[in-house]
């Protein structure tokens, strides 16, 4: 597995290379690279082999997610969505569902989740999207908002109300009734394909609804941010390495008062800090996949564990970067600029900062 993934790391800078800043200017992926990558498993690691995945523990594809995450945000949220369409179809699918559309995914088709409206972010109670049996077919109404790697998608997985309760629903991107309007202008992760999505009265096949519908809306949302998560967190300890590695490499090179930056104590303290904040989201996002692969009880504070110290710690240290590298890193084109964009929006997705303190908050009062 260890070959398999050097391999695939690899594959992966050398596909990037020097393109990244070119990238994020444009606010657009090639779509080569994401087919070929896709293509290659790369995209969804997590597959199992039996659909034709690669079958990857949580704790390899982790590790493969922060280097991706270190070379190109964007392309490491293109990945997050594609892993979570991936996960959501293996969790609620049934198994000709899952027999049907994991070897697609395996293969090269590209898909997203729409959770977000303009009325329920942070809340998604609020979810107001309806699918309904009409017929021997289905309608699906309403707005998602901020659907990450949607400009991209040949399929959108939809969290929709059904009745009382919910259900996710699987959408061709260019079906009758299905719009879409890039998010203009994104903070960060400028390239990874945001855009807001309307459905208007898009008729679908029963079949679409995963698992038959109707599940309980806050178990479809926790099992699908379950993986965003967790992948989201990796993604931060790929900022903070690439953090870490320019900011030693100027602090080593440039001079000021006639001696390196780094020996200044006032920079090297910076630079302690970014190291150390790098080394706990490392062991914080390893001990989460543990959990993942070993399904342990703890697997759900974990994960909000891993996302909120990996974000907030990367939105940190890419601060403490752009300070250390001054007028060298402040400027669009450089890897700790376009970190320190991609970092903050890693503070608002798959629960904000402030989310996941109430959860642990709450996990903290439970086990008093």
């Amino acid at each position: 597995m260890r070959e398999a993934l050097t391999a695939a790391a690899a594959a992966v800078t050398e596909t990037v290379g020097d393109r990244a800043d070119g990238w994020d200017r444009a606010g657009l992926l090639p779509e080569p690279v994401i087919r070929d990558l896709a293509a290659a498993g790369h995209l969804a690691a997590q597959i199992p082999a039996a659909h034709g995945g690669p079958g990857w523990s949580s704790a390899d594809n982790g590790e493969f997610t922060a280097h991706v995450g270190s070379l190109c945000g964007s392309l490491r949220s293109v990945m997050t969505s594609q892993g979570m369409a991936a996960w959501t179809v293996e969790r609620f699918g049934d198994p000709q569902q899952a027999a049907a559309l994991l070897p697609r995914l395996a293969a090269g088709t590209t898909a997203a989740v729409a959770f977000s409206e303009p009325q329920a972010g942070s809340d998604l109670s609020a979810i107001a999207a309806t699918v309904t049996v009409d017929g021997d077919s289905l309608l699906l109404s309403g707005d998602k908002k901020w659907v990450t790697a949607a400009a991209y998608a040949d399929l959108l997985l939809v969290v929709a109300r059904m009745d009382e309760d919910a259900a996710v629903v699987v959408v061709d991107r260019d079906a009758p009734g299905v719009r879409l309007r890039p998010v203009a202008d994104p903070l960060g992760c400028r390239a990874a394909g945001h855009a807001d999505v309307r459905f208007d009265a898009v008729r679908l096949p029963l079949g679409s609804l995963l698992g038959g519908g109707r599940q309980p809306l806050p178990l479809l949302v926790a099992t699908a941010l379950a993986y965003g998560r967790l992948s989201v967190a990796w993604g931060c300890t790929g900022i903070l390495r690439a953090c870490v590695t320019a900011s030693t490499a100027h602090a080593r090179s440039r001079e000021q008062f006639g001696r390196p930056l780094g020996q200044h104590q006032l920079v090297a303290r910076h630079l302690a800090e970014l190291w150390s904040a790098e080394q706990v989201a490392t062991r914080v996002c390893a001990h989460a996949s543990r959990c993942w692969d070993e399904n342990d009880t703890e697997l759900g504070t974990a994960l909000v564990l891993a996302k909120y110290v990996s974000a907030e710690h990367a939105a940190k240290g890419a601060a403490a970067a752009v300070q250390v590298l001054a007028s060298a890193g402040a400027q669009d084109g450089h890897v700790v600029a376009r970190a320190y964009r991609d970092a903050k929006l890693m503070e608002i997705i798959e629960g904000s900062t402030e989310v996941c303190q109430l959860i642990l908050a709450e996990h903290a009062l439970g086990r008093l």
